[in-house]
This record gives structure tokens, sequence and C-alpha cells, in this order.
């Protein structure tokens, strides 16, 4: 008990580099968040089509294992954020997930390179493809694939529903 409680204390160089990030809020008049800034930081919409968001992400060093392996964790956060993001309409509350079904196929990685005197990443850029499949009612369901850029190699695939209620319109 007491090696796991030293190993996930944090040393006071660790804990002065945390407090010391600044995270700014990702949209207007929204609150700090700490998780939106760490989880989704990079990832951009690179162009949108009636109910299908394409999205670019570049594999971070924060994201990753001890292999250099985007987390698992990390794959399924994308595709809850951008099948979430396929179905939001502008001036209703955000929908909540209700199911999500997400099958592995293969890895994104991160490679760490070594120079004279640099450090350098080479990176894997992953597309994330989300499509609304349909809606009824509140309830909304998305498919979101998760591809390796340059390969075309597909990463993950996720299944993802949501519910939110909105307002009558009698």
């Amino acid at each position: 008990m007491e090696k796991s409680q030293a190993f996930l204390e944090l040393t006071q160089e660790e804990s002065d580099r945390v407090s010391s990030l600044d995270f700014l809020p990702l949209r207007t008049g929204a609150e700090f968040s700490f998780y939106e800034c760490y989880a989704l930081r990079g990832i951009r919409v690179d162009r949108l089509e009636s109910d299908r968001v394409f999205c670019i992400f570049k594999v971070p060093p924060r994201l990753t294992d001890g292999e250099g392996k985007l987390a698992a964790g990390a794959i399924a956060n994308l595709i809850d954020a951008v099948g979430a993001g396929c179905v939001n309409v502008g001036g209703h509350p955000v929908n909540v997930s209700v199911d999500m079904s997400i099958s592995f196929h293969s890895s994104a990685k991160i490679d760490i390179l070594l120079y004279a005197f640099f450090l350098g990443y080479l990176q894997d850029e992953l597309e994330i493809i989300g499509q609304v499949l349909g809606r009824k009612g509140g309830y909304s369901g998305t498919s979101v694939l998760v591809k390796n850029k340059a390969t075309g190699e597909l990463i993950a695939e996720g299944r993802h529903s949501l519910f939110g209620k909105y307002a009558s319109k009698m």
C-alpha cells in the first residue's frame, strides 16, 4: 500500500509544473476547464458537411502511454467529443451521452527523436470523421471514425448515442 501511495504522490517539481499551467476557456463566457484544455487541445475542424464533421488531431505526448501510443481513454474522449459536436444545436443545452460503443483496430503513436541538441517528435496525424446517423425527438445517434491521415489505417470506430431535452415549439 505504501509503495502505491508513494508512486502516486507528486514530487515538488511536478506539483509546481502543474500549478504553473495556464489554460484559457475554449468558449466565450465559459468557465476554466482543465479537462477540455488537456484532453481536447489541438483538435481542429477541417471541414463541415451536412450532418458530418471532419477533424484533424496530431497525437500529443501528453495523451500517450508508456510505449508512446495514444491512450485508449484519449481515443474514447475524442469519439465522445466529436460525436457530441455532430448533434450540438446552437442555443440549446448540450446533449448528454446515453451509450457509447468503441472498437479499437490499431494504435496511433508518437515517436520521440533525440537529435544532437534537439528533442523532437514524429506525431501521427489523425482524421476524425463524425456523422449523424439519425435523430428521433431528443435522441440522436452518431458514428465516429478515427483514422491515420497519412496511411488511411482505421484506428478506432465508435457509435455514440446522445439525448437532449429541447423545449416544445407549441
